[in-house]
């Protein structure tokens, strides 16, 4: 149900297209036909029309194909009025049954509506597909508003209980059930998904407008509310698998409460989860899948996870029964990666997913452990334990003792622990049931720990939302324990919806005060629920399972008996219908019998586990797993298990202690503590309905939803339903809707609408049992509107054919006259014509009217006079009309004046009226509320007393419980009695029993120390048994295959028989010898177990010379390496020192040219004597300086000829040790080669030995062939056997089959026994229906017989009318004779009218025919014309309904002045919380300042940084610029000498760090050399290690360089961001400075203007108060207008619709009236071909003219009500008008009041403006830009945090590394001692001479390496030469320094490096690396910014 990317319309997805369900022509199909439901195979029920009634059965044609049936007349389901169709709530229903239901569904779910109300209830359909409604804009569509206003919707049902949360303060559920795969999960998520989006935290809305430029947040921990959301993932990947059904399908069920705070926020969540079906884990049904976490694993973990989790591929896995199989659509390693993300999101740290991966790992492993059964015993045995390590490397477990844990484990026996071998059987179920545990406890661990981080927040809970997703009703062919838990549970949540729906239907009862006895349709379940829960007298299911758990001997079959026993006589309880019957019992629950199979059900509710193993897991190294098994103490052992077969009564285990509890107490308890909570909630109901099987969008499968519409309760919400009034219409709409039905039972004039409504229903003559009168509504039973409903669609029909037929009738006679008229016109023409042709050519008239015209001339003169007089006249009038124009304006003017003065009259009256008015108001609405107090005391008065009764009755019942109790405590104590004395003699038997023990034990002990003996020799002998069986399985595998080939293979077995006696005597043979090779090979085996052992020795001691050899090898090998290096480095050493002789003339030369240049500085010095005394002084002073140095220069040389001495001594007593070590190690090496001589002998004494133990091998399988073919024989021999055995049974079988068969029969006779005897009861209840029925039609008849009077008479004037119709066609046929009689001849008119006789006699009777028809069709004319009459009544008095409904204005009029008191109390607090805001704005403002000054310092401090590297680069610069002057220019000669003492000193430090340097070389030389020793001893010992944790390390790196990668990134994007922020900071400081300065001031200001306005608020609030009471009084009055507009609208409204059915009344007459003329018109043609010239024909004739006359005056009627209607239309438009003209006014009124309302408000306004914006100016200025750099700050702090911790991590890491090398060296050392005291063991070893001489070559190749690094040395050397080459350059530059006499800045010009020799690898480290590294550190702050 997930949004849809595509551009569809939602709406279509939600609302019902009105404009074709109110269709009046389906309206009229629907009165028509009689439309029913019938059952159907294929649709459930279909749509069928009744024809005929025959006694119990009913022939009806179906709908669709027009097909006849006739169906019995209780399987018929009344059809609903077509407007009910797609009805949104199903409760509206008049007709509340299966089918209609089932319709409705249907039809919603086919036009894409897959929510649908059912009352309480919501019904959701899987729709398959992804439907558009669940985006944001549907969220906020649906939000605030209320349930009815919107169609259905899960957000409608979660805003309603959020609603309600906020307002009623009164806790919330939402409880979704349904099948598997209906959609539950779905559903949930849209419920939080929902709650998340509406009620989010102000953290949360932050983050939502956060813009789309702005980076990425970490996610490294979520908001609540995304944690929330997230929580999802993690559950279903844990607890969620593929099914048949459903690819998602939830395999636990959970309670999810969010908590909100007063506000409604959501603060917290928990979830509770309920029976988690961990069976799963270990076998799927076929293409089902396991939990989807196992399948993500393994397809998305990396290599490196594969590798720590011990991971394999699918099919390797026991426990994943179909190996992998994809879900369509979706991709596990996907899901993986979100699963890990939404982990990351709850706060889960890397150490606690990758324990959980470890616990789901083992979980595979567990499945992997193969069992074998041992050849002679049961006994369990583990051939490999490969995977057992695996298993305990996960769990962190010892593998001896897991091994022995699960095969042998302690079992306690009595006092003592007895070692029990478990068979393979137990061993296999002890296995699954460890891996089920583990796998349950990860779950309840995952699910704690994911309540743990939604319980994060600090802030107070108020209320919550409980979102229950729970598997539904399931009714499998076999139910199991977990159906009869999962019923329970549905049980419960029916009985709690029964409860809580009638409750509030007779709450409306109780409002409306309708006479109505409590009922209680909970109890209607408790005999269920009693029947599994009860826990005594008589116990229930569960109680009785606990029971036989307690005992020791008890079976599935003895629970099975007991339940029959206590509970076989159990209305809701039965037994099996046969002996055949899988099912055990069947319980009768709300949706059906359920048929149950009691195996396992001991096990399943005890849950027993390897408490051993379980023990083990408690004591875990992982602390993860000691944490999962912490609760060992209270799990059942296998002691216990085994109890209840082999131990007495009494050593089981105790429960009473509270150890263990079993499953069923555990889930009943849960379920109790659920139940509690969710009573004390308001429960919102949601039931999920799967479609079909198939997974398709747009199929529905109707016997599917009706099961599950049965199992789902919504049937049952409709039973209970049809118990009281569903329907339920308001007096007006009833009056409005069904007053054409009693047209004269209302009389004229205002009537109240109850008292209406009354009459109205004594006039329809109900049955007072099918309503209710109200206070407001009137209540129906199901069914009664239909019936209402064709009532006045039959009464319409016939008004509107009596209003065509009039309406016909009068166009007929409109038309006939207008003939009438032109035939008259035409005559005068005719005539006129005539007379015109026959004077046109008379002269006269010629004359005649040539003169005529002339004859006027004469008057004209008359004419004018006449004119003239009229001129006159009419200038008079004139002069009169403007005389009395003049006065009417005058008049109009006083008139206007009077008008003015009026209406200040009415106005004032109409406030004095509006005064009174609202007084009368106050005083009604205080009368109302004391009537409602006195009411509900009434009530309450009611209700004690009730309570009471039903107190009284609990009593009593409670004295009965008790007197039963005391009875049962007597006959315990018998018991007890009893027992006791049993007890005595068993303890007698048990005394007797140990001394047997004591004997038995002592001959156990012989008896087993004889057993070890044999065992001892058996052992051998099994295993080869074992092999032997194993493939005498498989050839039995063989034998089934290849018995299709037997008739080819029976000729082989004539042979083989003769053979065989043969062998029989070879056999004979052959157990003698094997019994004698059994010893022999028992010797043998003993023989080489002992060979074994000396070789182990001997291998072990062999193992140890080698590493000895080794050992010493290696020293000797390094001793030659050692040597060869010390001869290149002697050889080096001389070459430095032939350089160090060549640098030492080198030094002579500069010298002396210091000496001359020296002697050059005196002579210039002696020329500048002339100036000063002083520079004499100083010239001997720099003498002196310059004799010391030339004496330290000296001395320096002596000690260098000393070192170089020293060095030579040392290096010759190396040689001479090295010497001597070599000829030790050739002294060793003989030794060796001799010891390896010694060895090959012996090794070649072994092998022979082994190959003779070969021989005897090859030879006792040779005979073990042998007696395999024997073993074959036998075989066959068994299968005949067995082929008769199974005859044999089959006969047994077939005998078993017809006793069953026989039994069944009696059993089958029995039961019909009993179905007569309930037929006879039903027949007895049917006879009194039928009695009841009986009276009632007895009524009906008599009804009946009336209108039959009626229609009698009626009928009678009926035919006098056809007899006057049929008098005046006859004289029309008159006519027509006469007319016809000028056209034809007579002869032919005969002719004809013979022939056309017989036309008009058939004619005549389908004229009969119609006649009858009109008449029907006239009285239901009749009656539609009544019910026209009744609605003009109708419209007539709903002013005066109205009056009730401005009562109900006056209520909300004082819930208004109430709200206008917590108005003010709000008041108060907004201004106690301003005066807290103003306190928080200035703390705000010193913080602002604060970290301004913070921000500004950084940002100096930035800035200065950079300045000062820029100054240093620039001080480099110029440095570079000096030294090449120093170069270039050599003319200036300095004159300071302190600058030669700064050279002096530089370079005495110079060549003491050479010595140093040289001492190190030397102690570094001794130290590698050692160490080189040592390390190529370990140096293949601690590879592995290296690598291993190199590759650990890697890895860790490669993760944190990533996250390094990534936080660089981000840093990256936010040090970009900052630069930006910074440049836009500094901008706004300085607006900020600007605008603070401009808030100072307004500040100031305001304080003042506050000061001020806090004296105006004080004469506010006075005028305020006057203000709010002329407020409440213009609130009342507007509401009292805007109440009377909605009214007159409504009217309005009501009137147009009836205008517009009058219209269409109009219309249809109109057409009936063409249609009346189209059959005249006919009639008369045929009336004109036929001639009739007899007397019937004119008899005929005259009547129908007499007919035609009556109808003509009945048209005339008509017309004239016509005209009264249009009258009363007239008026009511009028009154319409006045009505309207009047709500103007009060509009305009209205208007005013709001305007004054408007400025108070406004003024109101102004004033908190005033002071929001005094506190809001500055907040909101600030706030934005102090929250950025608080967060920049903090991530950079963080950032700092993570670096310093990085750094001090790497620090620990080298300083452990350190301690390691240490500690190897030690080692080393240690192991030297050893190999001291291994010297004389060491002259063995001779056999690894090879290997020395490889080591040898191994040497030479080090020795090249050698004289390569002696390259490097030499090229080291050249660097160094060239260096002092650099510092002669350096002094050079310091003489010229010294000639210009310029400052001396000594920069050594080479960087001085140190090297470390190891294994010829160098690590250089250059001074200004280690400056840069020291800079690097010194300024970790400046770092990032760059």
């Amino acid at each position: 149900m997930a949004q849809r990317t595509g551009q569809e319309d939602p709406e279509q997805y939600l609302f019902v297209d009105r404009a074709v369900i109110y269709n009046p022509a389906t309206q009229a199909d629907w009165t028509a036909k009689k439309l029913v439901w019938i059952p159907s195979e294929r649709h459930g029920f279909e749509g069928a029309s009744i024809k005929e009634e025959r006694d119990d059965e009913v022939l009806v044609e179906l709908a669709e194909n027009g097909k006849k049936a006739v169906v019995n007349k209780d399987d018929i389901q009344k059809m609903n009025p077509p407007k009910f169709s797609k009805v949104e709530d199903m409760a509206e229903l008049t007709c509340l049954n299966e089918a209609s239901v089932l319709h409705n569904l249907k039809d919603r779910y086919y036009s894409g509506l897959i929510y649908t109300y059912s009352g309480l209830f919501c019904v959701v359909i899987n729709p398959y597909k992804n439907l558009p409604i669940y985006s944001e804009n549907i969220i906020e569509m649906y939000r605030g508003k209320k349930r009815h206003e919107m169609p259905p919707h899960i957000y409608a049902i979660s805003e309603s209980a959020y609603r309600c949360m906020l307002q009623d303060r009164e806790d919330q559920s939402i409880l979704c059930t349904g099948e598997s795969g209906a959609g539950k999960t779905e559903n949930t998520k849209k419920v939080i998904q929902y709650l998340a989006h509406v009620a989010s935290s102000h953290k949360g809305r932050k983050d939502h407008n956060i813009p789309p430029e702005s980076p990425k947040p970490v996610k490294h921990q979520g908001e609540l509310e995304r944690q929330l959301l997230q929580a999802n993932p993690i559950l279903e990947s844990f607890g969620n698998a593929k099914t048949v059904k459903n690819d998602n399908s939830s395999r636990f069920g959970k309670f999810i409460r969010i908590n909100f705070d007063v506000t409604g926020y959501i603060v917290g969540a928990n979830i509770e989860t309920y029976l988690l079906e961990k069976s799963r884990a270990v076998r799927q049904a076929k293409d089902e899948r396991t939990f989807h976490i196992f399948y993500q694993l393994l397809a998305g973990a990396g290599e490196h996870l594969k590798a720590d989790l011990l991971l394999e591929g699918f099919n390797s896995y026991r426990f994943l029964s179909n190996g992998y199989i994809p879900i369509p659509g979706q991709q596990d390693k996907d899901n993986f990666q979100e699963t890990m993300e939404a982990m990351h999101i709850m706060g889960f740290s890397h150490d606690e997913i990758l324990a959980m991966l470890k616990v789901v790992s083992s979980v595979l492993q567990f499945g992997n452990i193969s069992f074998k059964k041992e050849r002679n015993t049961d006994q369990a045995s583990m051939p490999e334990n490969t995977v057992a390590q695996k298993l305990c490397h996960l769990l962190g477990m010892n593998v001896m003792e897991f091994t022995r844990a699960i095969l042998t484990p302690r079992i306690k026996v009595g006092r003592d622990y007895v070692q029990k071998a478990q068979t393979k059987e137990q061993a296999d179920f002890a296995v699954e049931a460890l891996a089920k545990a583990t796998y349950e406890r990860l779950f309840r661990w995952l699910v704690h720990r994911i309540n743990k981080a939604l319980d994060r927040t600090k802030r107070q809970g108020a209320s919550f939302i409980g979102i229950l997703d729970i598997a539904g009703f399931e009714i499998f062919e076999l139910n199991s324990f977990e159906q009869l838990c999962i019923n329970y549970t549905n049980e419960k949540l029916q009985q709690l919806f029964n409860h809580t729906m009638f409750i509030l239907e007779q709450e409306e009862y109780q409002r409306e005060g309708i006479e109505w006895n409590f009922i209680d349709f909970g109890l209607d379940l408790q005999p269920c629920i009693d029947l599994i829960e009860r826990p005594a007298n008589p116990p229930g299911v569960l109680a009785l399972l606990d029971e036989e758990c307690w005992f020791p001997k008890a079976t599935d079959k003895t629970f099975v008996e007991k339940l029959v026993q206590e509970q076989g006589t159990h209305s809701k309880f039965q037994k099996p219908r046969q002996l055949k019957d899988k099912a055990d019992f069947c319980i009768i629950h709300y949706a059906g019998r359920v048929d149950y199979k009691a195996d396992e059900w001991l096990m399943k509710n005890m849950d027993p586990l390897n408490d051993n193993v379980a023990t083990l897991l408690h004591q875990s190294s992982d602390k993860f797993i000691a944490e999962l098994w912490k609760d060992v103490d209270r799990i059942v052992g296998l002691d216990q298990v085994t109890g209840m077969t082999e131990t007495a009564f009494g050593s089981a285990y105790k429960t009473k202690k509270g150890m263990f509890r079993t499953v069923g107490q555990l889930y009943k308890e849960s379920l109790t503590k659920l139940m509690a909570t969710l009573r004390n909630t308001n429960p919102n109901f949601v039931r999920c309905i799967i479609p079909n099987h198939e997974k398709r969008a747009g199929k529905l499968d109707p016997h599917l939803v009706l099961d599950q519409l049965r199992c789902n309760g919504v049937l049952e919400g409709i039973r209970i339903c049809r118990q009281g009034f569903p329907n339920r219409i308001v007096f007006q709409e009833f009056r409005q809707r069904y007053e054409i039905l009693t047209p004269n039972a209302i009389p004229k004039g205002f009537m109240d609408g109850k008292q209406a409504c009354e009459r109205m229903i004594r006039a329809l003559e109900l049955d007072p049992n099918l309503y209710r009168i109200g206070q407001s509504k009137i209540f129906f039973r199901a069914g009664v509107l239909a019936h209402l409903e064709e009532e006045r669609d039959l009464k319409i029909t016939d008004i509107i054919i009596f209003f065509q037929a009039v309406c016909r009738g009068y166009l007929a006679r409109k038309a006939f006259a207008k003939k009438q008229q032109q035939l008259s016109a035409l005559k005068v023409l005719q005539r006129n014509c005539a007379a015109y042709l026959k004077l046109r050519h008379w002269q006269w008239w010629r004359v005649f009217t040539k003169v005529k015209p002339l004859l006027q001339v004469t008057r004209q003169e008359e004419e004018l006079q006449a004119k003239d007089e009229e001129l006159v006249k009419v200038r008079e009038k004139q002069w009169k009309v403007e005389a009395e124009l003049e006065e009417m304006e005058r008049k109009h003017q006083q008139l206007l004046e009077e008008k003015n003065i009026l209406a200040e009259q009415l106005q004032a009256e109409t406030e004095l009226f509006a005064e009174a008015e609202e007084m009368r108001a106050r005083l009604a609405a205080k009368k109302q509320e004391l009537e409602e107090i006195l009411h509900d005391l009434e009530s309450r008065v009611e209700e004690e007393e009730e309570r009471n009764q039903v107190l009284q009755n609990e009593k009593k019942k409670m004295q009965g419980h008790i007197q039963d109790l005391e009875e049962q405590l007597d006959e315990e104590e018998g018991a007890r009695q009893k027992l006791q004395l049993e007890k005595v003699t068993a303890e007698a038997k048990i005394k007797k029993m140990e001394e047997e023990i004591l004997l038995l034990e002592d001959q156990n002990s012989k008896f087993l120390k004889e057993k070890k003996l044999m065992e001892d020799r058996i052992a051998e002998c099994t295993s080869q048994l074992a092999e032997e069986e194993e493939k005498a399985k498989n050839l039995a595998k063989l034998k089934n295959k290849q018995e299709m080939m037997i008739t080819d293979l029976e000729e082989r077995l004539k042979k083989e028989e003769k053979t065989r006696q043969e062998l029989e005597k070879a056999k004979r043979k052959l157990d003698g010898e094997t019994t004698d090779l059994q010893d022999q090979i028992a010797e043998l085996q003993a023989q080489i177990e002992e060979l074994k052992i000396q070789l182990a020795k001997k291998e072990e001691e062999l193992q140890a010379a080698l590493a000895r050899g080794d050992d010493e090898a290696v020293q000797k090998n390094n001793a030659l390496k050692l040597i060869r290096e010390l001869q290149a480095q002697i050889s080096e050493l001389l070459e430095d020192l032939e350089s160090e002789k060549a640098s030492r003339n080198k030094a002579d030369k500069q010298k002396r040219d210091l000496s001359e240049e020296l002697e050059a500085l005196k002579t210039e010095l002696e020329d500048t004597l002339d100036t000063t005394a002083a520079q004499q002084e100083l010239r001997t002073k720099r003498e002196q300086e310059v004799a010391e140095l030339k004496k330290a220069l000296e001395e320096e040389t002596k000690n260098h000829e000393a070192q170089i001495q020293d060095i030579r001594q040392r290096h010759a007593t190396a040689l001479e040790e090295l010497s001597e070590q070599l000829e030790q190690a050739k002294r060793f090496k003989a030794n060796l080669e001799k010891n390896r001589q010694c060895l090959e002998t012996d090794n070649k004494e072994l092998a022979c030995e082994v190959k003779v133990l070969q021989q005897v091998r090859s030879e006792s399988e040779h005979k073990r062939k042998k007696l395999d073919g024997l073993v074959q024989e036998l075989q066959t021999k068994v299968a005949e056997g067995e082929r008769l055995r199974a005859e044999l049974a089959e006969k047994g079988n077939k005998l078993q089959n017809e006793l069953d068969n026989v039994s069944s029969l009696l059993e089958e006779a029995e039961k019909k026994g009993i179905k007569f005897a309930k037929d006879a009861a039903s027949l007895e209840s049917q006879l009194q229906d039928t009695q009841e029925l009986l009276q009632e039609e007895t009524r009906q008849k008599l009804n009946l017989s009336s209108r039959i009077r009626q229609l009698e008479e009626e009928k009678n004037n009926l035919q006098e009318q056809q007899e006057e119709e049929e008098e005046a066609r006859k004289n029309l046929e008159k006519q027509v004779v006469a007319l016809q009689s000028q056209l034809a001849d007579a002869k032919k008119k005969v002719d004809d009218d013979l022939g056309t006789i017989e036309g008009l006699e058939e004619s005549k009777k389908k004229l009969f025919k119609d006649m009858e028809i009109l008449s029907q069709r006239l009285e239901e004319k009749a009656m539609a014309y009544d019910k026209l009459e009744k609605t003009k009544n109708r419209l007539q008095q709903e002013l005066d309904d109205l009056m009730v409904d401005l009562d109900h204005q006056r209520q909300i009029v004082s819930n208004l002045e109430k709200k206008q008191k917590k108005f003010d109390q709000m008041l108060a607090e907004e201004k106690n919380i301003s005066a807290r805001y103003a306190e928080e704005r200035d703390r705000a403002e010193a913080e602002a300042r604060e970290k301004e000054t913070k921000a500004l310092s950084l940002a100096r401090a930035l800035e200065e940084a950079l300045e000062a590297k820029e100054e240093f680069e620039r001080q480099n610069k110029q440095l570079r610029t000096d030294m090449e002057d120093l170069m270039s220019s050599k003319d200036d000669v300095g004159k300071n000498v302190h600058e030669l003492e700064k050279s002096k000193r530089t370079l005495e430090q110079q060549v003491e760090e050479m010595r140093t340097q040289l001492e190190e070389l030397e102690d570094e030389l001794q130290a590698t050399e050692d160490a080189k020793l040592r390390l190529e001893v370990n140096m293949q010992a601690m590879k592995a290690q290296f690598e291993r944790d190199l590759q650990a390390r890697d890895e860790q790196n490669e993760e944190k360089k990533r996250l390094l990668v990534k936080q660089v990134r981000e840093l990256e994007a936010e040090l970009e961001d900052e630069r930006k922020q910074r440049a836009l900071a500094v901008a706004s400081k300085k607006k900020m400075e600007a605008d603070l300065k401009d808030l100072e001031a307004q500040i100031e200001a305001a304080n003042k203007a506050r000061d001020e306005a806090i004296k105006q608020l004080r004469k506010l609030q006075a005028q305020m108060k006057d203000y709010q009471r002329e407020l409440e009084e213009a609130r009342a009055s507007r509401d009292e207008i805007f109440a009377q507009s909605k009214e007159n609208e409504k009217k309005l409204k009501s009137l147009e619709a009836e205008i517009l059915q009058l219209h269409e009344e109009l219309a249809a007459s109109e057409r009936a009236r063409r249609h009346a003329e189209q059959e005249r018109d006919d009639l008369a043609d045929e009336i004109a071909n036929s001639a009739s010239g007899k007397s019937a024909l004119l008899d005929e004739k005259r009547r129908l003219e007499t007919r035609i006359a009556q109808l003509e005056e009945e048209l005339e009627e008509e017309q004239s009500n016509m005209e009264l209607l249009n009258d009363r239309f007239r008026k009511t438009t009028l009154q319409v008008d006045t009505l309207n003209s009047e709500l103007a006014t009060e509009r305009s009124a209205a208007q005013k009041s709001e305007n004054a309302r408007q400025q108070l408000e406004r003024h109101n306004k102004e004033l908190k403006a005033k002071l929001q914006e005094l506190e809001g100016s500055a907040k909101s200025k600030f706030k934005a830009t102090i929250s950025a750099l608080e967060a920049k700050i903090g991530q950079l702090e963080e950032q700092l945090e993570q670096e310093a911790k990085e750094r001090a991590a790497a620090n620990k890491l080298v300083r452990r590394t350190e301690k390691k090398l240490k500690e190897v060296f030690m080692q080393v050392e240690d192991e030297r001692r050893h190999a001291d005291q291994y010297k004389e063991q060491m002259e063995k070893a001779n056999a690894r001479m090879k290997q020395l001489k490889r080591q040898l070559e191994e040497a030479e190749e080090e020795a090249t390496r050698a004289n390569a690094s002696r390259r490097k040395l030499q090229r080291e050397l050249d660097d160094a030469t060239e260096a002092s080459e650099g510092l002669s350059r350096e002094v050079s530059s310091l003489r010229n320094r010294l000639r210009r006499g310029g400052p001396i800045t000594f920069s050594s010009s080479r960087s001085g490096r140190r090297q470390l020799h190891i294994e010829g690898a160098s690590l250089e480290l250059s001074d200004d690396d280690a400056e840069s590294k020291g800079s690097d550190i010194n300024e970790p702050q400046v770092a990032p910014t760059e």
